[in-house]
């Protein structure tokens, strides 16, 4: 099995805008390796978020080829991205989109039955009790906190136990202390389930515990750094 988890080539994408057409991202070639953890970083406008959509099958590109676990989202149907996402993607996004008629727990699983699991109340369960939040899973979003609403989707993210993590601006709604324990939260379920993490951030501290971190401007790569800190170690 190849260690290749995500891998783009002469990625582009255009849209139609108020003006004209309008390069979001322009000739992105990119690979990222299992068990990496990727960091987005760049001003705003400069690409991220839709780079982050391209990976996910959120967004589809309009040039150039997406691979994921080996294959070809540019290729694939709508049902076939959803059917692939359920199975190997889990997604965070900076504004939680929780079912606010749902409670944590139900938010969690609900997933999980839509995929078949027959374990889906039990592995949420596990996975809020993991997020610390083993006290709240009666509760829905409105009687929580927005820290404790991202703990749910963190936890919903991480329920299917995915190959491919993916977060836009996880800590971007979340004071200080509350964005701690998020990013330590992150890479403590990157750390349990072995998955590939890929976030887009402008914390500087969230960026440096990344493996590496691609620099984005205008829409395209300007730059990439690599955290030497375990090479050093070793």
């Amino acid at each position: 099995m190849t260690d290749m988890v995500l891998s783009l080539k002469d990625v582009g994408l255009t849209l139609q805008g108020n003006a004209g057409l309008v390069n979001i991202l322009r000739d992105i070639t990119l690979d990222v390796t299992r068990g990496e953890t990727l960091g987005l970083v760049g001003p705003s406008g400069s690409g991220k978020s839709s780079l982050l959509m391209l990976m996910g099958g959120l967004e589809r590109a309009t040039g150039g080829q997406v691979l994921a676990m080996g294959h070809d989202l540019t290729a694939m149907n709508e049902d076939a991205l959803a059917r692939f996402r359920r199975e190997h993607m889990g997604v965070v996004f900076q504004s939680f989109h929780l079912i606010p008629t749902m409670t944590a727990l139900e938010n969690v699983a609900t997933p999980l039955e839509l995929a078949g699991r027959r374990d889906a109340f039990e592995r949420a369960e596990a996975e809020l009790r993991a997020v610390g939040l083993g006290h709240r899973m009666d509760h829905y979003p409105a009687q929580m906190s927005g820290g404790e609403q991202q703990r749910v989707a963190l936890a919903r993210a991480a329920a299917p136990r995915p190959d491919i993590l993916l977060a836009d601006e996880p800590t971007g709604n979340l004071d200080g202390p509350n964005g701690q324990a998020i990013m330590d939260l992150l890479f403590g379920l990157r750390d349990r389930h072995g998955a590939t993490l890929i976030l887009v951030t402008h914390a500087p501290d969230l960026a440096a515990r990344c493996d590496r971190v691609i620099r984005l401007s205008d829409g395209a790569v300007a730059g990439e750094d690599v955290n030497m800190r375990k090479d050093a170690a070793e």
